[in-house]
């Protein structure tokens, strides 16, 4: 096994830049983005549909980073309303918005032969159509301010490849994908990019209590380091898709794993 690379310090890749990340408390992938944007001099509103986990993160990310450079907003990205309060959050307390990382997700796991209807859609409806709401609000905002914007989704690799109980989380995920490329062509138009992250397998406590320790070492032994990806290596490759490093880059989906299949 190969151990994790020592932690990548800020170089300021975002100074001045409003973002919004979805899904952000806690210890995983969008805690993890909304610390390395403020790492990276950005402005950070966080959203999460957990309240109290949501207070405690912006407490301590303010305690850090100073309390004008972090705001939050709960939100249920179902809600459309809600979604369009926290983006509008954004130019109320920042002045702007410049980039929206859509990180929230819902996962689960059921034969599809045993699947409800209800299953299927609440996996879906978070998912995609959570991306979707998000998406489309970012982009109607940033068209209209005319300065450009990034927009950065989190898919997966289930997305392209099979992994028994998971047909409605690999649905949804390949429809990120999707969307991501279509949204990109539309978004050229006036200066946005719309890319989009696909991890494997990214450790936190969560993701520990809802998979059994035989999959976590079934999907960490396919991985050619042989470990999973820290959050924040995941959080890196959002941070070069959200910064002027990668200009030219639109409509793609990027691997942060070794598989695809």
């Amino acid at each position: 096994m190969t151990p994790p690379p020592p932690y990548v310090p800020g170089h300021a890749l975002l100074a001045g830049r409003a973002a919004v990340v979805t899904a952000a408390a806690g210890a995983g992938i969008g805690g993890a983005t909304a610390r390395r944007l403020l790492e990276e001099g950005a402005r950070v509103v966080l959203s999460d549909a957990h309240a109290r986990r949501l207070k405690e993160s912006e407490a301590e990310l303010a305690a850090e980073f100073g309390a004008d450079n972090v705001a939050a907003l709960p939100c249920d990205v179902t809600d459309e309303d809600r979604v369009a309060a926290l983006l509008d959050l954004a130019a109320e307390r920042h002045g702007r918005l410049d980039i929206v990382v859509n990180n929230a997700g819902l996962g689960g796991t059921a034969d599809l032969v045993d699947m409800t209807d209800a299953q299927w859609d609440r996996v879906l409806d978070v998912t995609l159509n959570g991306t979707f709401r998000c998406t489309r609000a970012a982009l109607r905002r940033m068209k209209e301010a005319g300065h450009g914007g990034v927009v950065v989704n989190n898919a997966s690799v289930v997305g392209w490849r099979a992994q028994r109980g998971q047909a409605h989380y690999a649905a949804a995920k390949a429809g990120v994908m999707a969307l991501t490329r279509c949204a990109a062509v539309e978004a050229a138009e006036y200066g946005v990019r719309v890319n989009a992250v696909s991890p494997s397998l990214a450790m936190h406590p969560h993701l520990a209590k809802v998979t059994t320790p035989e999959l976590l070492a079934e999907l960490t032994e396919r991985e050619a380091f042989g470990r999973y990806a820290e959050p924040w290596e995941v959080a890196n490759v959002i941070v070069f898709l959200a910064s002027d490093y990668s200009s030219y880059m639109t409509g793609e989906v990027v691997p942060v794993s070794s598989q695809r299949a």
